[in-house]
């Protein structure tokens, strides 16, 4: 299991999202891809269009305005 940090901090939509769906493809299934985020919109569409598309997705507020949506590839 292979995991993979991306820097979204300061980028505003739909920058990390692109980001994270790119970077998704390149992994296997059973990796885990962690996004830094520090913009609102970006919070509700990355975990919202991982969760569509049956990724496992959790989301920890690292610091104020600032989270960490990790992303567990399942297929």
């Amino acid at each position: 299991m292979n995991e993979v940090v991306i820097d979204c901090l300061g980028e505003a939509c739909p920058v990390p999202l692109v980001k994270a769906q790119n970077k998704l493809k390149e992994l296997a299934v059973g990796d885990v891809l962690i996004v830094q985020i520090d913009h609102s919109c970006a919070m509700k569409n990355v975990p919202e269009w991982a969760r569509k598309d049956g990724h496992n997705v959790e989301v920890e507020e690292v610091d104020d305005g600032e989270w960490e949506v990790i992303i567990e590839k399942t297929h």
